[in-house]
């Protein structure tokens, strides 16, 4: 993770998250914490707001699944990025329902 975050960033393309997922793997304290924080200063950290989360169900309701959070990292890509998931299948469906054509990295 540590080199596409640095060969992503060196390229011109800082990865992008949301709010949200920030919030899924943020504990506080001890070493993995700090390495996350390291992390997080070369991703761009969108907002989980109102417009975000409206989209973020509408996608919801046409894929049938029910992962917000999954849903507003969809949405924020484009066509020929790269999602790393752990959720894959949840990722696939919500990506056809966006019709975006992605690559998906397991972690």
């Amino acid at each position: 993770m540590w080199q596409r975050l640095k060969s992503a960033t060196l390229a011109g393309f800082p990865p992008v998250t949301h709010g949200g997922v920030v919030g899924q793997v943020w504990r506080g304290g001890g070493r993995r914490q700090t390495l996350l924080a390291m992390a997080l200063d070369g991703i761009k950290v969108y907002p989980l707001d109102d417009e975000l989360g409206r989209r973020a169900g509408v996608l919801l309701k046409r894929s049938g699944t029910g992962d917000v959070i999954d849903a507003a990292v969809v949405l924020l890509a484009e066509d020929g990025d790269e999602i790393v998931t752990s959720d894959r299948n949840d990722i696939t469906v919500l990506t056809e329902h966006a019709n975006l054509d992605v690559e998906l990295y397991p972690v």
